[in-house]
């Protein structure tokens, strides 16, 4: 039975992820919420109209009221369900995947994400473990459609900044997905000469061949447009990569150090900390540590960043992959969020986004995966461990390993950085052989 990943319930439609679910979840928070109002937001995929309706279905039918802001980015609807007092959210959205996958992203009245008790609770009810009393009819509730949520946000975002983006040349990659009804908009208000491609959803389009899991589509436009800079969104616009003018790929590693830089001279990020990954580059970790900023690393995930920025109040989080959290502006990444505040710090220090990034290292890396039969039992063996430490003592400050199971897949992932590519190959080869002779 599907159930709560790192990132909501996620599946293929109507194969893994049905109808029935979508309902059973929304009867569940309906149910937790009688006489509340809960907030639903969709992406653009053929199958997301047909499960926020299964979910407000659900939700209604028990007693809660809900309110409809359609196509939305995962982040607005995480700003507007704290602000306007939503009791609970639901995001149908499968983020960077393609059509065919569809999942629902839940959120508590904080617009945070749920704990692993409250996705426990919820699957219990959906795996037909637990039951509820359904109400009689002068129980139920409404289906609302509220698109001013979108509104609201969109103004939300714009006040970040007071500077105008008047004679910047910026084309936006929106994935034909959620950012198609903010990106564009928001910065053709601030002033930008705005050139938005892949914004013609179809329900089958979002992702395919655009955004920012295929970055090379903005940075060609970048330099067939002479534009000043790009940015690529993903399916739901919670997450963003960049490309400068000359045609640089900026990832989410380096987006992290011009807003951490920033905030560290702005005298507002907390402890001069910001939060990562164990995917993020060490060039990048030893980048920041030149200015005097330390890297604080979690478990591969937005979840795990985030639930370590709550615990401390570090202010700025992310992962290579450009899901960026900006904590005091927002729960979630936020993609658009993300491009804004960036195109702000440009405009504030007139400087180009190659010149704000020059200084962010970048090591070699070699990633490969190997299939096995037990990823857990694998990672155990003392001849694994052994020769992980071999590794590391060999590169030593110049270079890392990083064995990891992985979390969706039966193989165990090895990861490799140092100063020149052929030594990181070495090493990954080194590994790998270990592994496969067991």
């Amino acid at each position: 039975m599907i159930g709560f990943g790192t990132d909501g319930i996620r599946g293929q439609f109507n194969t893994e992820l049905t109808v029935e679910i979508a309902v059973k979840l929304g009867e569940f928070l309906g149910n937790k919420n009688k006489g509340k109002r809960i907030l639903i937001g969709e992406d653009t995929r053929i199958s997301s109209p047909i499960l926020a309706k299964a979910v407000a279905v659900g939700a209604s039918s028990m007693g809660a009221n809900v309110y409809l802001m359609g196509v939305c980015p995962t982040p607005a609807l995480a700003y507007v369900i704290p602000t306007e007092k939503f009791a609970a959210g639901v995001m149908i959205s499968a983020s960077h995947n393609p059509y065919y996958d569809n999942g629902l992203k839940v959120f508590n009245q904080q617009g945070m994400k749920l704990t692993l008790e409250e996705e426990a609770e919820i699957e219990q009810y959906i795996q037909g473990e637990t039951q509820l009393v359904r109400p009689i009819s002068a129980e139920v509730a409404k289906i609302i459609e509220y698109p001013q949520g979108l509104e609201h946000y969109i103004k939300h975002i714009e006040s970040f900044t007071k500077r105008n983006f008047s004679g910047l040349r910026v084309v936006l990659d929106c994935a034909n997905g959620s950012s198609i009804s903010t990106a564009e908009q928001i910065f053709t208000d601030l002033g930008a000469d705005v050139l938005a491609i892949n914004t013609s959803a179809d329900g089958f389009n979002i992702n395919e061949n655009c955004g920012s899991t295929h970055i090379n589509v903005v940075r060609d436009e970048v330099i067939k447009h002479q534009a000043d800079f790009g940015f690529a969104f993903d399916g739901d616009a919670d997450r963003c990569l960049a490309v400068d003018g000359r045609g640089n790929i900026i990832d989410g590693d380096k987006l992290l150090y011009v807003l951490a830089k920033d905030m560290m001279q702005d005298d507002t990020l907390k402890d001069n900390t910001v939060v990562t990954t164990v995917m993020a580059n060490l060039g990048f970790m030893k980048s920041c540590e030149k200015l005097g900023i330390h890297v604080e690393i979690t478990d591969v995930g937005d979840k795990y960043v985030f639930e370590a920025m709550h615990k401390n109040d570090y202010k700025l989080g992310g992962e290579q992959s450009g899901h960026v959290i900006l904590k005091d502006f927002a729960t979630t990444g936020d993609g658009v969020l993300t491009a804004l505040k960036v195109t702000d710090i440009m405009v504030k220090n007139e400087a180009s986004l190659e010149e704000l990034t020059k200084d962010c290292a970048t090591y070699p890396q070699v990633l490969e995966k190997v299939m096995v039969e037990n990823k857990h039992e694998m990672m155990e063996l003392a001849i694994i461990q052994d020769k992980i430490k071999e590794i590391e003592t060999n590169l030593g400050d110049d270079g890392r390993v990083l064995v990891r199971p992985s979390g969706t897949e039966p193989v165990i992932r090895v990861m490799v950085e140092a100063k020149e590519h052929e030594l990181c190959q070495k090493y990954v080869n080194d590994m790998i052989k270990v592994i496969n002779n067991i």
